[in-house]
């Protein structure tokens, strides 16, 4: 997956929009980040996601999904690896994170 493809993801939900946080591009809804770009690398994003989402994804498929370090890890966000992540599992976790930021 493409960076490309991951922005049109995030853009696609209500209400989102992009804007930028420590020079790097980010999706909000509310106010309310929900997806980053450009984390740890061009080829990495980052969705936050509810602790027990994060778990899983992170068990299922640990080449893609890894929790941030420290407390951004803690608190949901998860770092996506987008040449090794699938097309439609990232879609339902931006989405997942849109609807859990967006709630709040």
């Amino acid at each position: 997956m493409t960076t490309g493809e991951f922005r049109r993801m995030a853009l696609a939900l209500p209400g989102a929009s992009e804007s930028a946080h420590h020079d790097h591009p980010d999706f909000r809804v509310g106010g309310r980040i929900f997806a980053t770009l450009g984390f740890r690398g061009d080829s990495q994003g980052m969705v936050r996601l509810p602790l027990d989402e994060q778990r899983r994804l992170v068990t299922s498929d640990p080449d893609a999904f890894e929790p941030a370090k420290g407390a951004w890890g803690r608190q949901g966000c998860t770092i996506v690896h987008l040449e090794a992540a699938k097309k439609s599992t990232v879609k339902k976790a931006i989405a997942t994170a849109w609807e859990e930021r967006r709630k709040r």
